[in-house]
C-alpha cells in the first residue's frame, strides 16, 4: 500500500506543476489578447477602406491591370498558410492545417501545383514531417505580427505572381482565422491574387469588372452603392498602382492580426480547460492517496489484532 500512495503522492505532485505551467499561460494570453483585439478590429476599417477605393479606380479604366488579370501561362498556385509559433492552443493550428489539405487537394484535382508559404513553426514542421516542399517560412511573431513582415508577405506574393520565370503562380491563395468573438474564430480561404476587389460601388459596362458585377446580381448579391464621380490625377490608372500594393498589404496585415487574436484567444480558452482538468485529476489522485492510505492503516490495525490474538491463544 505504501508503494501506491506514493505513486499517486508523485502524480499529484507532477499535476501540480503542469497546474501551474497552464495557469500562467492562460494568464499571459488573457493579458495580451485584449491588445490583440483591439488592433484587429482597428485594422479592419483601413483595409474595406483600401478595397473600395480600389473598386472605386478599377470601375474607371480602360485597361485591365495585370494584378486583376486571369493568368494561364502556369499551373502553379502559391498558398499563404497562417498558424501558430507554439502549441498548447487547442486546435487553431489544426484547423488551418486540415484547411490546407483540402485546399491542395482541390487544387492537385484540377491538374495545378500548390507552392506552399507558410507564416509559424507549427505549419512549417507539419508540411516537413510529410515530405511537402515549403518556399518560404516566417516564424516568431504569429501572436503579435508586424507591419514590416505584413509587408515582405505581400511584396513577395505579387512578385512571385506578377514575374514570368519558372516560379511564377497564376494564383495566390490565403488560409487563416478570422477572429469573431472570444469563442468563435473562424478559418477563412481567400484568393488574395488576382485581387478580388469588393463590389461597393456599381460597376459602369466599360469597365472589365462589369461581368463580375452581373454575375454578382444575377446570383441575388445586395444592389451595389450608386458610383460617385471622381477625377483622378495624373490619371486613374496610375492611382491604381499605387493603391494595389497598399491593398494587397492591408489585407495581409489585417489577415495576420486576426490570426494573432486568434491565437491568443484559442491559447486562452485552452489553457483555462487545461487549469481545470489538472484541478479534476488532482481531485481523484488525492482521493484514491487517501484511500489508499486508509486501506494501509486498516491492514496494520489487523495484522496487530491478529498478532495479539495469536499471542494471546498461545
Amino acid at each position: 500500500m505504501g508503494g501506491k500512495q506514493r505513486v499517486y503522492k508523485n502524480r499529484i505532485k507532477s499535476t501540480q506543476t503542469l497546474k501551474k505551467v497552464f495557469r500562467a499561460m492562460e494568464l499571459i494570453a488573457a493579458s495580451r489578447i485584449g491588445r490583440a483585439r483591439t488592433r484587429a478590429i482597428q485594422g479592419t476599417p483601413y483595409a474595406n477602406t483600401l478595397a473600395k477605393a480600389v473598386s472605386a479606380v478599377v470601375s474607371h479604366l480602360r485597361a485591365e491591370h495585370p494584378l486583376l488579370k486571369e493568368r494561364h501561362d502556369t499551373n502553379r498556385v502559391a498558398i499563404l498558410v497562417v498558424t501558430s509559433d507554439r502549441g498548447m492552443a487547442g486546435a487553431y493550428s489544426a484547423s488551418v492545417l486540415r484547411e490546407a489539405e483540402h485546399l491542395m487537394e482541390s487544387l492537385e484535382s484540377d491538374g495545378k501545383v500548390p507552392v506552399l508559404y507558410v507564416v509559424g513553426r507549427r505549419g512549417a514542421s507539419y508540411f516537413n514531417f510529410r515530405g511537402r516542399e515549403v518556399a518560404r517560412v516566417w516564424d516568431g511573431h504569429s501572436d503579435s505580427p508586424k507591419a514590416k513582415e505584413a509587408t515582405e508577405i505581400a511584396d513577395l506574393l505579387r512578385q512571385v505572381y506578377h514575374s514570368s520565370g519558372p516560379d511564377a503562380v497564376c494564383e495566390v491563395y490565403t488560409i487563416s482565422t478570422h477572429f469573431v468573438t472570444m469563442v468563435r474564430q473562424v478559418v477563412e480561404v481567400h484568393r488574395l491574387l488576382p485581387i478580388e476587389v469588393i463590389d461597393t460601388v456599381q460597376v459602369p459596362e466599360t469597365s472589365p469588372l462589369y461581368p463580375l458585377a452581373v454575375e454578382k446580381r444575377l446570383k441575388g448579391a445586395a444592389d451595389p452603392e450608386p458610383l460617385a464621380l471622381y477625377e483622378f490625377e495624373p490619371n486613374a490608372d496610375e492611382v491604381l498602382a499605387a493603391l494595389l500594393p497598399l491593398h494587397a498589404r492591408a489585407r495581409v496585415h489585417n489577415m495576420l492580426l486576426h490570426a494573432a487574436a486568434s491565437e491568443l484567444a484559442s491559447r486562452q480558452r485552452a489553457m483555462h480547460t487545461a487549469t481545470d482538468n489538472a484541478e479534476d485529476l488532482i481531485r481523484n489522485y488525492t482521493r484514491l492517496a487517501n484511500s489508499a492510505r486508509q486501506a494501509e492503516i486498516t491492514q496494520e490495525i489487523s495484522e496487530i489484532v491478529s498478532g495479539a490474538d495469536a499471542l494471546a491463544s498461545s
